[in-house]
């Protein structure tokens, strides 16, 4: 879902003010009215994230949407007012625009990062066509570092599953964070997708499809980021796991592609400074493993 930025307006909503650290809100979204509770102080992306969790299955992923609050002095709703924080009891809603966003899948440097998703060695006898994926891998970081794009990795419980595999080379990453949560969307990642300016893309790829990349990937749309899943370095135990994976997330709005076709988009025209490099890189290391049949 892109959510529409909270527009300026006056007023306020509410009635009663809250008490302890939770303050009650009504959450509304077409014909639907849940109560539920948000911390004290809470803003607009708390707000979001609630209205996901209540209504996430009923959110058109490919639509705009603006956040409106019940305005007492008004009797009815207005867009959130900017810097708005929850203080007291209120309602908002959810409202779709009416114009449909298409997902266009363009790529520039200036505005894409590349996670890389729990690479570890102790994947390496598990994952069906690890090998080939960490080949793959290691070609879209040295295209990252090639293109100037940032780099965030993470690696899972690394104490029990080991550290990325030795043969994908981590210089330059922004990150290498490990995490014990299946997503990526750690709070350091947040914060560091925050400092980038104009980040609108995320390229992602590594283990498993049906976990952790799906989670990521669910993860970011929901935040209002477009995600190209790199299917040819994106792997899991289970080729059938895998494939449900990827359609279902095709059909949540994410691009499912490959390291060539991302690699040539970032670069666009053959008179790119770096063309040459990328064409030397896809040349080198290009695995035919059969892989791409299984999407």
């Amino acid at each position: 879902m892109a959510a529409a930025e909270p527009g300026a307006a006056p007023g306020g909503g509410g009635c009663a003010p809250a008490s302890g650290g939770s303050v009650p809100v009504l959450f509304c979204f077409s014909v639907f009215a849940r109560p539920s509770s948000v911390p004290h102080g809470a803003g607009y992306e708390l707000l979001i994230q609630k209205f996901l969790s209540l209504y996430g299955d009923q959110i058109d992923m490919h639509r705009k949407f603006v956040v409106q609050l019940f305005a007492e002095e008004w009797s009815q709703y207005i867009d959130l007012p900017k810097g708005f924080l929850v203080n007291e009891r209120c309602k908002v809603r959810l409202v779709p625009l009416q114009i449909q966003i298409t997902t266009l899948g363009n790529l520039t440097p200036s505005s894409t990062i590349f996670f890389c998703c729990d690479m570890q060695e102790r994947f390496r006898p598990a994952i069906k066509y690890f090998g080939d994926i960490i080949s793959v891998g290691q070609r879209l970081l040295q295209g990252a570092r090639l293109l100037g794009i940032p780099v965030i990795v993470t690696e899972q419980y690394p104490k029990g599953l080991g550290s990325t595999v030795q043969e994908i080379d981590l210089t330059g990453a922004k990150l290498v964070l490990p995490k014990t949560k299946f997503s990526m969307v750690l709070p350091e990642v947040e914060a560091a997708l925050a400092e980038i300016p104009g980040v609108r893309s995320v390229v992602l790829f590594g283990v498993e499809t049906h976990v952790c990349i799906q989670q990521t990937a669910l993860e970011l749309i929901g935040r209002g980021l477009e995600v190209h899943i790199v299917a040819d370095a994106t792997s899991s135990r289970s080729m059938m796991d895998r494939m449900f994976a990827l359609e279902r997330l095709a059909r949540t709005g994410i691009i499912v592609t490959t390291s060539e076709a991302i690699l040539l988009q970032l670069v666009a025209d053959k008179e790119h400074p770096k063309f040459k490099e990328i064409q030397n890189l896809i040349k080198a290391s290009a695995p035919e493993s059969g892989l791409l049949s299984k999407v």
